[in-house]
Formats: structure tokens, sequence, C-alpha cells
């Protein structure tokens, strides 16, 4: 057990916030069959069920003292692979170009790279950057925006042009935070490298 931030951070599995991620893991295949089947409309609303216990899981991490490290790892990773999801499915239906999709995973590629140089010194994932979480929040409200416009000719000029918005500021934002990360990582590991053996 450890804290963060004055959080006690504990190694349990068990925890009722664990379990909404889990939920929102498992939801994700079912999101990727209804978005490039075209079910846009269910696809949101299991967006929507995702988001809400995206909300709810770390609400109730923080009310009930129950942040885990399993969990700290799994939420940013679920929201991960809703983007991804997110983004291959638009773009195999042309709703997307293929160059955001190369740039995002491309940012994704490279904190994955900083693992084993985190590991060479002993430390695992870092945490997540505030301007992660604004990118990703960014992304996350993209995408529904960008289908919500598939789905009603009504609002596809508005919900497009927001979501294209969205969609970019996010992008910005996810790899600043990144770059933020690597160098986070390079001082980090160098210090540790300085310090030698305790």
């Amino acid at each position: 057990m450890s804290a963060t931030g004055g959080q006690v951070v504990s190694d349990r599995v068990l925890t009722v916030p664990n379990g909404l991620s889990f939920l929102r893991l498992l939801l994700v295949p079912v999101f990727a069959v209804l978005i490039v089947g075209g079910s846009d409309g269910w696809a949101l609303l299991v967006l929507a069920v995702s988001s809400a216990s995206d909300y709810l899981d770390g609400h109730l991490a923080r009310r009930w003292n129950q942040v885990t490290r399993l969990g700290q790892v799994l939420d940013p990773f679920a929201d991960r692979l809703y983007i991804l999801t997110t983004l291959l499915g638009l773009a195999y239906r042309d709703l997307i170009p293929w160059w955001l999709v190369v740039v995002l995973v491309a940012r994704d590629l490279t904190m994955v790279l900083t693992l084993p140089f985190l590991a060479s010194v002993g430390h695992g994932v870092l945490p997540v950057h505030f301007l992660g979480k604004a990118g990703t929040f960014c992304l996350l409200y993209a995408f529904p925006l960008l289908l919500l416009g598939e789905i009603s000719d009504a609002l596809s000029s508005v919900a497009g042009a927001v979501g294209w918005a969205f969609a970019l500021w996010g992008t910005g934002l996810y790899w600043w935070a990144g770059l933020l990360y690597v160098r986070q990582v390079v001082v980090l590991v160098r210090s540790e490298r300085a310090a030698g053996p305790a």
C-alpha cells in the first residue's frame, strides 16, 4: 500500500471501481462490432454507458478510498482501447482520415517505448499528466460527436464542426502530454542512474 497525493493506493483487485473498469473493457468488442456495422445509435449508447462508468469508477474510487494499482492501469487502458477502436472504426468507414489514426497510435507507441527504460530503474508506469487527461477527454467527446453527425442530418454540420474541433485539440493535447511524459521519464531515469544502487 502507498500514498499518492494524499490518496492511499492499495493492491486490492476486487473493488467496485475495478469492476466498472472491467465492464468498460468487456463493452469494447461490442462497441467495435456496432461501429463497423454502422449501428451508430447503439454505438453511441455504448459510448455513453462507458463514459458514465469512466466518471463513476474514478469518483467512487476516491470517495470510498478504493484507489488501486490495478485501477490506475485499467482506467487509462480502457480509454485508449475505446479511442483506438473508434479511430479504426471511423477510418474503416472513411469518416476520418487514416493519418489521424497514425498520429494518435504513434503517440501511444511512444508511451509504450518508455516502459523498458522505467523498468530498468525499478519504476512502473508514471501517473497520467493532467494534459493527457484533457486530451483524452477531448478525443472521447470528439468521436461521439462525429458519429452523431452520421445519425442526424439536422445536426451533421454542427456536430461535425464541434467534433473536429475536439479531435484536433485532443490530438494536440495528447501529444503535448506525451512529450512531457517522455521528458519526465528521461529526467527520472538519468537521476536514478546517476544516484547508483542504494
